[in-house]
């Protein structure tokens, strides 16, 4: 199809990930048009995005917003994504998220749609999970996000899916919601409390922003690219390892990490190794030169946002 200057872009999914993913195509210049039940946090109108309330579940709604906006481009990023409730609510879970895909997927005016897919969809027994590694989802957030894939990869053949490890980032303590695992962290940290971090969970954290980066890369891509590909930082860290980063960058006390078994808290149910490495991604003309960052160049690039509140706490 042929492009305008400034292409029209839906990001289905307003939350954390949502948002970074708007930031990045807006400041490209793109059109971009923010949906969700919810209206964001963060205004979009303030970094040059809109926003439309939408229940992405209810097809004769997804219809009128596509004949009305008609997009160029998409971007899946729908829950719900709170891998605690959907172990606890299964079936709602996997209906929200084969809904809500099947609803964009048959969209054939797209010149590409991306959907924001998980580490979850393996098991967590190998190290590392590549494209080709067998998937055998670990909980049920990893059952309907790989429904979701067989729906979208089905019904489009200018789709991807786009796995991530752990994304994290800056977001307000008062978000209303629960946070990105850095931010959680650096929030209590930045106060002098402790923090409690599985030391048995092993993921690959990427910054938001890189995803946010490989993302519009993909979108503005030529045709054919790999229907599934990885996006993992470079870096394999426990949970308790990366808050020790965490502690280091924002200049807290390390004795501040408390390392405890995953299965103490709201991480049970995930992979014991959620990690990805990508056999594809930096072979991809589109894409080979997007640099993602390790944890500790992520720290220190956002220990800024953290300063301590707790007064002079010196190291013991």
């Amino acid at each position: 199809m042929t492009r305008t200057t400034t292409p029209r872009t839906l990001i289905v999914g307003s939350g954390f990930v949502g948002t970074g993913i708007a930031r990045r195509l807006a400041r490209a210049g793109d059109d971009v048009t923010l949906v969700s039940r919810g209206r964001p946090a963060t205004p979009p109108e303030e970094y040059g995005a809109r926003w439309s309330a939408l229940d992405a579940t209810d097809a004769e709604a997804c219809t009128r917003l596509l004949a009305r906006l008609r997009p160029e481009r998409i971007v899946l990023v729908h829950g719900p994504s709170d891998v605690t409730w959907c172990e606890e609510h299964p079936e709602e879970a996997d209906a929200a998220h084969a809904a809500v895909t099947a609803n964009f997927a048959a969209y054939d005016a797209a010149s590409r749609t991306v959907m924001i897919s998980t580490d979850n969809v393996f098991d967590g027994h190998a190290w590392h999970n590549t494209e080709h590694t067998p998937v055998s989802p670990a909980n049920a957030y990893g059952r309907a996000k790989r429904h979701a894939e067989r729906r979208l990869l089905g019904g489009s053949a200018r789709a991807v899916c786009l796995r991530v490890s752990l994304v994290y980032g800056h977001e307000p303590a008062d978000a209303g919601k629960w946070l990105n695992f850095f931010a959680a962290c650096a929030h209590r940290l930045a106060d002098g409390a402790s923090v409690e971090a599985p030391d048995d969970h092993w993921t690959t954290p990427v910054h938001v922003d890189d995803v946010a980066a490989v993302v519009a890369a993909l979108l503005a891509a030529p045709d054919p690219l790999p229907p599934v590909l990885h996006l993992g930082g470079p870096d394999r860290v426990t949970r308790a390892e990366w808050a020790g980063v965490i502690a280091e960058a924002l200049g807290a006390p390390a004795g501040l990490v408390v390392p405890v078994p995953k299965a103490r808290g709201r991480y049970a149910s995930r992979p014991e190794n959620a990690c990805l490495v990508s056999e594809l991604l930096t072979g991809l003309p589109a894409t080979r030169a997007v640099t993602v960052r390790g944890v500790r160049d992520g720290a220190r690039d956002l220990a800024a946002a953290f300063p301590l509140r707790a007064g002079d706490v010196l190291e013991p």
